[in-house]
């Protein structure tokens, strides 16, 4: 536990005095001259933070060697912001999507660093606690750490200039995008060789690990001399570079953080270092084609609808992913299904007990339950019933109970189970992430029924994205 929380710890130890040294007020000089003394005062502050950053890295690995922090080097480092979203998060589906599209080989060589962009310490610690919760062998191996922000990293957000036309709220919320990512990568920088930039609201493919490190290696063996590796055609997502390139990208990022979104600035420096001024825009396109280098089909998808700036609504996807998968069909007995919940259009329990789609109902209640009457009985070994989905996950199953209905009624079961009232027994229930998956007693014998029994109102409606009933005869 010490450990892990130490991971949020190091990253301020590590990172903070690289970018606060940085944040001093602009001084009131025009045109010309101040941009030069601006320059002069970036080399100045970047030469001083490098050293103090030296200093810290020694403070982190004697602070690592002290308490026994697991020091990862990984061929691949992903950088997984987050900020508080005030209708939905996405962000342990995305967790869930990103390490379940991952070999056991890939795990080895990754780390993924998730940014928790708040400066409400207890919003950090309850994020740090879900994480922990829902990841914990992931913690303990290294492919996941947890880092967040002190305020003071920041400038005073009230005194930014007002740009691009934009309301203020639109200008504070880019500028603190822009920031972030600056923090973010530079507590990457030393630990990989790739870095590749994602958001807390995407999905991705299987084996996308070493499909990216495969391009990469192929590119350097062809002597591209690329600058980003786009795996992704939206904004700043799926956007790999390499480790000891990311300062250029940081200091970028703090002189114009204030200018424009990022995938703008990001352009915007390519641009700056690939063209000649000399030559028309023709040849500066060809030359940032060289390297700006697109890989196809895409390897994310962003499948968040709320943005983090207040009401906001983004349904921008990527064309070239393909769709993604919002069910999963099986091959399940026959069965007659019936529930309380009403379905939203065509949404319905039969259909996706048939694997045609999935279950979407309105607002489950206190007392309703989801049930297949199986004719005839089946030898059941099993169940996984999965709720939510990447686009809605948030309508799960809550509060929440599996019972089933044996055909013989032995009187063992009731001092081994929970029984109700009208003779199921409770054999397991839906955790927090939305899942019941659980193994039968070969001993209760065949099984008349199975059902999902709500034990408390929702606020949320509820999907059912995976319905899976096993027997003896699956296989």
């Amino acid at each position: 536990m010490l450990r892990r929380k130490l991971g949020v710890v190091l990253a301020l130890v590590f990172v903070t005095p690289l970018l606060v040294v940085m944040m001093i007020s602009e001084p009131d000089l025009s045109g010309e001259q101040m941009l030069v003394q601006r320059m002069a005062e970036l080399r100045e502050r970047l030469h001083h933070a490098e050293m103090i950053n030296q200093e810290r890295r020694k403070d982190v690995l004697i602070l690592s060697q002290r308490f026994n922090v697991l020091a990862r080097s990984a061929t691949m480092v992903l950088g997984v912001p987050t900020v508080k979203r005030q209708v939905q998060s996405y962000l342990m589906t995305t967790l869930h999507n990103l390490i379940d599209s991952m070999t056991p080989a890939d795990m080895n060589e990754c780390l993924i660093v998730v940014f928790v962009a708040e400066w409400d310490i207890d919003y950090v610690l309850q994020i740090a606690s879900q994480i922990e919760r829902r990841f914990p062998e992931h913690l303990d191996s290294g492919l996941l750490e947890v880092i967040s922000p002190p305020m003071s990293f920041y400038p005073n957000m009230e005194k930014l200039r007002q740009t691009l036309g934009d309301p203020m709220e639109r200008v504070r919320w880019r500028t603190k995008q822009n920031l972030d990512f600056a923090f973010l990568m530079m507590y990457a920088q030393p630990k990989g060789t790739f870095y590749v930039q994602l958001e807390d609201d995407i999905q991705t493919k299987k084996g996308y690990i070493t499909t990216m490190k495969k391009f990469a290696l192929q590119k350097t063996a062809e002597k591209k001399d690329w600058f980003v590796l786009d795996f992704c055609q939206l904004g700043f997502i799926g956007k790999m570079f390499k480790c000891v390139q990311l300062p250029y990208l940081v200091q970028f990022f703090v002189m114009f953080y204030n200018d424009k979104p990022v995938d703008w600035l990001l352009d915007y420096l390519i641009q700056t270092k690939i063209c000649n001024l000399d030559k028309d825009t023709k040849h500066c396109k060809k030359a940032k084609e060289n390297v700006w280098v697109h890989y196809k089909p895409s390897l994310f998808q962003h499948i968040g609808t709320h943005s983090s700036l207040k009401g906001k609504v983004q349904k921008l996807k990527d064309k070239q992913f393909g769709k993604v998968q919002l069910y999963f069909p099986h091959n399940n007995p026959p069965a007659q299904v019936e529930t309380d919940i009403k379905p939203y259009k065509t949404f319905t329990l039969q259909r996706a007990y048939r694997g045609e789609t999935y279950f979407w109902g309105l607002l489950p209640q206190q007392g309703d339950v989801l049930v297949f009457n199986f004719d005839p009985p089946v030898a059941a070994s099993g169940y996984l019933f999965k709720s939510g989905n990447v686009e809605h996950p948030s309508d799960k199953l809550y509060n929440t109970t599996v019972e089933v209905l044996p055909l013989k009624q032995q009187s063992w079961i009731y001092e081994k189970y929970k029984v109700t009232d009208d003779k199921f027994v409770i054999v397991g229930a839906f955790d927090d992430m939305g899942v019941a998956e659980g193994t039968l007693d070969s001993a209760l014998g065949d099984v008349i029924a199975l059902r999902l029994h709500v034990h408390a109102e929702s606020d949320n409606w509820a999907i059912l994205s995976e319905i899976f009933i096993k027997t003896v005869d699956t296989r």
